[in-house]
């Protein structure tokens, strides 16, 4: 990966639903700052809310259901060298991309994850931590591996769980957490390369 000074660097975000981190990542992305633009947006799922914020800022998308994996894949990592992206925010996708896209994109992929990695990989987080009456939770941006959310930890916020938190308080705090830790990891994880 080239940085060169002021240049951004071309990204492409994927999704699968209401597309709230992709919204405040394009808003982030348009600051003078940034150090991304959001080229392309990916979704599994045609009716992705968050397909809205794509077609409201202009961002080209695509939407392929993944139901012939290998087959949608190759289809998106044609799109991805079009556009020339450099990187990869995974933003509530929810379908696990296979060690073969991984290894060919050969670029970083990140994701945010809604819990303080390592623990409570996977999904139903939220309900898990409550269930096993945890103090604190979170969120954690990571890089990504084959391996499920194992990937190198950017960057992490807690967050205190109280008496009478649900699954669902959980979830509204912690994506408002996500929406300012997703830009910061990005920003930290590009200064350092």
């Amino acid at each position: 990966m080239v940085k060169s000074i002021g240049k951004k660097i071309n990204t492409a975000v994927f999704i699968s639903g209401r597309g709230s981190n992709l919204k405040s990542l394009i808003k982030n992305s348009k600051s003078k700052n940034s150090p991304i633009k959001i080229k392309l947006v990916i979704s599994n799922k045609k009716d992705a809310v968050g397909l809205k914020y794509a077609k409201d800022s202009k961002i080209n998308f695509s939407i392929k259901n993944f139901k012939k994996n290998s087959i949608s894949e190759n289809y998106i990592l044609g799109q991805l060298l079009k556009e020339k992206i450099e990187i990869i925010c995974l933003a509530g996708f929810m379908k696990i991309l296979s060690k073969n896209f991984i290894k060919k994109f050969n670029k970083p992929i990140l994701n945010i994850h809604p819990s303080l990695l390592p623990k409570y990989k996977g999904l139903n987080t939220h309900t898990r931590v409550i269930k096993n009456k945890e103090k604190f939770t979170g969120s954690t941006v990571h890089l990504v591996t084959s391996k499920l959310d194992s990937g190198k930890i950017i960057l992490q916020k807690k967050l205190k769980i109280l008496k009478n938190d649900t699954a669902k308080t959980l979830e509204k705090k912690i994506l408002k957490i996500e929406h300012k830790l997703y830009s910061k990891a990005i920003v930290k994880f590009l200064a350092n390369l």
